[in-house]
């Protein structure tokens, strides 16, 4: 197949690379990583086994043009950028995939293509890109593959065949809108309290708070001291409680599951406070505004919730 990976960060060069190793014929839309990516390919230093691919390179969607599958690793604060970069990927049978966190992404991608065209894919893997072209991968990798607004088609189980063809562990959710409420019972506690945390355990926890410059929290020390991880319980359960309002039955038990699985991954930095280490924007709009919004609507108390995304969004380096 021709695919298109948009999006070359830790994400999108990772599952990108997987499926050029697999014989694919994966073009990457690049930006500042064009000329290293073109001369020295991409390298992927993962538990699994170091890898090295050459996938083909545009600095243009237009040089790549329609494909059989567009992946989308963008970060969500590029989502504005869908109009200029998607539409020459995109002929009436390409699938359009986003492989992006939070809630919404799927919905600003049917306003420019007819919803039959779009899925979601939800990514549980620890990655981190090291350098242009270098992406280290230390656990976990699985893909759930969803479509948009209706169960799956042949065409789903046609591209989980392709990410299990490439090494990839993939399954296929019926309802793509409540998987991405339970990957969000993950996400939101461990990305957001790794920045949030930044200003102190007080600043969370009490109104007013007075911010405290204190050292970025990586998965380990969420889950290895107390206070932390108290917090970490609160959020995923006013997540849960959530999700469950608006009518995705999430167990409780899913929390204790997130917080075991997330042990073994050792001092993990997630996907927001490394950007916020960069001095990036935060992907603050699908990961945590949009929940709290659908949160409140339901008439769901979520406190702890609320007090994050006022933390963050004075954390964030785009304010």
């Amino acid at each position: 197949m021709k695919i298109a990976v948009v999006g070359c960060g830790a994400l999108g060069s990772f599952y990108g690379a997987r499926l050029c190793r697999s014989g694919q014929d994966v073009h990457f839309l690049l930006r500042s990583d064009y000329d290293v990516v073109r001369r020295k390919g991409v390298i992927i230093r993962s538990i699994d086994g170091d890898f090295h691919v050459q996938p083909r390179c545009a600095r243009t969607p237009e040089e790549i043009g329609a494909c059989d599958v567009v992946l989308i690793g963008l970060k969500t604060t590029a989502n504005d950028q869908f109009p200029k970069l998607l539409p020459p990927l995109v002929g009436p049978r390409t699938a359009v995939v986003t492989l992006q966190n939070g809630v919404g992404n799927e919905e600003q991608l049917a306003g420019l293509f007819p919803p039959e065209q779009i899925l979601g894919g939800l990514c549980f893997v620890c990655l981190n890109r090291v350098e242009p072209g270098v992406i280290h991968h230390t656990a976990h990798g699985k893909v759930v593959l969803g479509e948009f607004q209706r169960p799956p088609q042949p065409r789903t189980r046609e591209l989980a065949a392709l990410f299990r063809q490439a090494g990839v562990a993939c399954d296929i959710t019926e309802n793509l809108a409540c998987t991405h409420w339970e990957k969000l019972v993950w996400n939101i506690p461990f990305n957001g309290l790794g920045v949030a945390g930044t200003a102190g355990y007080e600043a969370l926890v009490s109104q007013p708070a007075t911010f405290n410059s204190q050292p970025v929290l990586t998965t380990d020390i969420l889950l290895g001291e107390p206070r932390w991880e108290k917090l970490v319980r609160e959020l995923m359960l006013e997540v849960i409680a959530a999700a469950n309002a608006l009518g995705f039955e999430i167990p409780q038990s899913l929390a204790e599951e997130n917080i075991n699985r997330t042990r073994i991954m050792g001092a993990y930095k997630a996907s927001t406070l490394v950007d916020f280490e960069r001095g990036q924007p935060l992907e603050l709009e699908g990961m945590f505004l949009e929940p709290l919004r659908q949160a409140q609507t339901a008439g769901v108390p979520v406190p702890r919730l609320v007090r994050l995304c006022e933390v963050l969004h004075q954390l964030d380096p785009s304010r």
